[in-house]
């Protein structure tokens, strides 16, 4: 029987964390599953809690939503311990990517007897940031200034609290030149954003690069380009379906390693926690975490097809 040991912030979002926590572990010990609670003051301290539990060889539990998860799968990244989620944010876009239950009774089945599946990560580095490592996505742009304002929304929650950075954002943006290098090619960039991503999701189930895949190795690179605002309003809704990637303003890039620097201060983002400034580095780290899923074989929704080995 697996041993857990569930961190979790207690205060963050409302104590969301610690209440969907509550009937997941009452289910994991009624199984006769160890489960032992650890409560994190910081996301620098909740990756030294889950460091410490899995040099113990135990499963952690990042309670939370993507902040969470991607600071403590960062510090998991490339150690052999097995992540479980335990989804309980705003956006919770990586447990949307791996299609995770959200019904206690669901989840808590697959944390039991779920197959450990290799997932890669996403080392990030700047020369005014230190290096880390996250899950989902890397974003500069007009979307990690919506996610700054986001963050300070204060009442407003979920998509809600994206919804009204966004707009924010969006009206006040003036287009930036980026240079976009992907495996050593420079691709040349005027628009609103560069979104490097891992997971298809973000900003709370926006579908961004529909065709990622979080075990190909590769990160999906999306571009949107200048484009009035109105037009712009028609991507973001269309962000919902991923319909945004066949119109001309986008362009998808493909590749392992990228840097993106622009011709002024850009904020970056990365899974909703990192915030600085451009020039930023993004490298895939390929099947770097083990992650509880139900079946480590299905495709993932909206996905493309895994390679033929053949």
């Amino acid at each position: 029987m697996r041993q857990f040991t569930a961190v979790v912030n207690p205060t963050a979002g409302r104590a969301a964390g610690a209440a969907a926590l509550l009937a997941v572990a009452r289910l994991l010990r009624e199984a006769g599953a160890e489960l032992e609670t650890a409560y994190s003051r910081s996301l620098p301290h909740a990756q030294e809690l889950a460091r410490a539990a899995g040099d113990r060889g135990r499963v952690v539990l990042a309670v939370g939503g993507d902040g969470m998860a991607g600071s403590i799968g960062g510090a998991l990244s490339g150690t052999g311990t097995v992540l479980g989620l335990v989804p309980a944010g705003r956006g919770n876009d990586f447990a949307r990517a791996l299609r995770l239950p959200t019904a206690p009774g669901e989840l808590a089945d697959l944390l039991l007897h779920g197959t450990p599946r290799p997932v890669d990560t996403v080392e990030v580095s700047s020369a005014v940031h230190d290096r880390t490592v996250v899950l989902g996505s890397v974003y500069a742009g007009v979307d990690a200034l919506a996610n700054l304002y986001a963050n300070r929304a204060g009442l407003l929650r979920g998509a809600a609290s994206y919804y009204a950075g966004g707009l924010r954002a969006v009206t006040t943006w003036r287009a930036a030149h980026y240079r976009v290098t992907v495996d050593g090619t420079e691709h040349r960039h005027t628009g609103y954003t560069v979104v490097a991503a891992n997971s298809g999701y973000y900003g709370s189930g926006r579908a961004i690069a529909p065709d990622a895949r979080v075990d190909d190795g590769l990160l999906d690179i999306v571009l949107i380009r200048d484009a009035p605002r109105r037009l712009f309003f028609t991507l973001m809704n269309e962000l919902t379906t991923g319909a945004h990637v066949h119109r001309p303003e986008v362009r998808i890039l493909r590749g392992r390693e990228i840097h993106i620097a622009a011709d002024r201060e850009i904020p970056y983002g990365a899974d909703g926690e990192v915030d600085a400034a451009l020039p930023v580095t993004a490298r895939i780290l390929p099947g770097a975490l083990r992650v509880l899923h139900a079946d480590p074989h299905a495709e993932l929704p909206g996905q493309r097809p895994a390679p033929d080995p053949r």
